[in-house]
């Protein structure tokens, strides 16, 4: 019978504990690697609060330093700086305009002064002119036994103008119908502004007319001491006489009439006595 093959029982393997022989190759001083230590198990994380408001302030703090870190070293970031406040606009420049006196043609003020305020407008002239006035007071007189009020100009035939004096404005004036001329100005002199005093005592006149009390202005009679008049109103009404005083300070007049063949001084009214 042919011989079987002997199969070699298998070897124990050598415990752990046994150190494995060295190669000789590697020779005596040859320092064998150890085998990787086994890394420890990484840290369980920490359970995170569902609200802020379960954090503690003191935790809170020392979370806000943790995140952000000082760096050695480091400068502080500067102050913010002071607000800046806002650039005062510059004063506008002072006016040129100043207040002369113009002569127009009389009776017709008011038109005119709507003429020249039309025709600055239409030629785009409003830098240069200001005010236009017509110096105005309130007066009262009697009429037919009662007090009329009424408005009267102070100065017929001019008016006040608040202007930049130039030749364009000259001309402007002087192609308005019914302007005459600057009052003291000539061919080769300019006319002389108003004074600040005259400029303060008219405009004061013109903001003080509403609801100011008026002046009482009595007109002169046309007749005089010693003159014949005939008294027109009143119960002496179609007899004559002589005027014997005029009692200005009452508005009166005294005449001699003669009643049952006597001469009677008699007091009347201006308006009630007219000259014969």
């Amino acid at each position: 019978m042919p011989n079987e093959p002997v199969t070699p029982e298998p070897q124990p393997a050598p415990a752990a504990s046994e150190a494995a022989p060295v190669p000789a190759a590697l020779g005596a001083g040859t320092a064998v690697a150890e085998p990787p230590a086994e890394s420890p198990p990484p840290p369980e994380p920490e359970p995170t609060p569902a609200h802020a408001e379960d954090v503690p302030p003191a935790a809170a703090d020392e979370a806000g330093q943790a995140e952000v870190p000082e760096t050695p070293g480091e400068t502080p970031p500067p102050p913010p700086a002071p607000p800046v406040a806002e650039a005062t606009p510059p004063p506008p420049p002072p006016s040129n305009k100043r207040w002369y006196v113009v002569k127009v043609q009389s009776g017709r003020e008011e038109s005119i002064k709507d003429a020249i305020e039309r025709r600055v407008k239409i030629e785009g002239l409003e830098d240069y002119v200001g005010q236009i006035i017509i110096p105005v007071e309130k007066v009262q007189e009697m009429r037919r036994g009662k007090r009329v009020t009424r408005t009267r100009k102070l100065y017929p035939g001019y008016l006040m103008c608040e202007v930049e004096y130039n030749d364009r404005i000259l001309y402007l004036f002087r192609e308005t119908s019914g302007v005459g001329d600057f009052v003291g100005g000539s061919v080769n002199r300019d006319p002389p502004p108003m004074s600040d005093r005259e400029v303060e005592a008219m405009l004061g006149k013109q903001l003080g007319l509403e609801g100011s009390d008026a002046r009482v202005v009595t007109s002169k009679p046309k007749y005089d001491r010693g003159d014949k008049v005939k008294v027109k109103d009143g119960t002496f009404a179609g007899m004559e006489g002589e005027v014997k005083e005029l009692i200005e300070t009452r508005n009166l007049v005294r005449v001699g009439l003669t009643i049952f063949g006597r001469e009677v001084p008699v007091e009347l009214e201006y308006w009630q006595v007219e000259p014969v």
